[in-house]
């Protein structure tokens, strides 16, 4: 399968960022269709939906399977399980990074308390002097 690389992952966040393909995606996730079947649910024009169906092409979360005139969609969820798996590495990679920044700043805090805890006692007021 190779590397997955950031033009995959965008071409995935782009074919997601959709409500009519994510609602393609979750018809196709039911099984096989034609692609009538697949455009049959929507208020917009068989050729709209083709150019949706070819962006999730595109994006390798749809197949394609001619037999004689009829077009077979079916749904490839390994696009999904590759951007999910960046997703998780990002979401470790920031949590770490956050964790650290929360435990510099305590550090940091806890130095501040500890500087102003020990430090000397301000000198007596005096008396205010007396005018002659």
């Amino acid at each position: 399968m190779g590397e997955y690389s950031h033009m995959d992952l965008d071409h995935t966040l782009v074919a997601l960022a959709d409500p009519t393909r994510r609602a393609i995606l979750q018809r196709l996730s039911a099984g096989e269709a034609r692609v009538t079947e697949v455009a049959a649910p929507f208020d917009i024009s068989l050729n709209s939906v083709s150019k949706h169906i070819r962006i999730l092409e595109r994006a390798r979360l749809v197949r394609r399977r001619v037999a004689g005139r009829d077009h077979f969609l079916s749904f490839n969820a390994a696009p999904l399980a590759e951007a999910s798996k960046w997703i998780e590495q990002s979401r470790a990679f920031w949590t770490g990074r956050l964790d650290a920044l929360e435990a510099m700043l305590r550090a940091e805090d806890a130095i501040a308390a500890a500087k102003k805890d020990a430090s000397p006692p301000p000198p007596p007021k005096r008396k205010p002097r007396r005018k002659k």
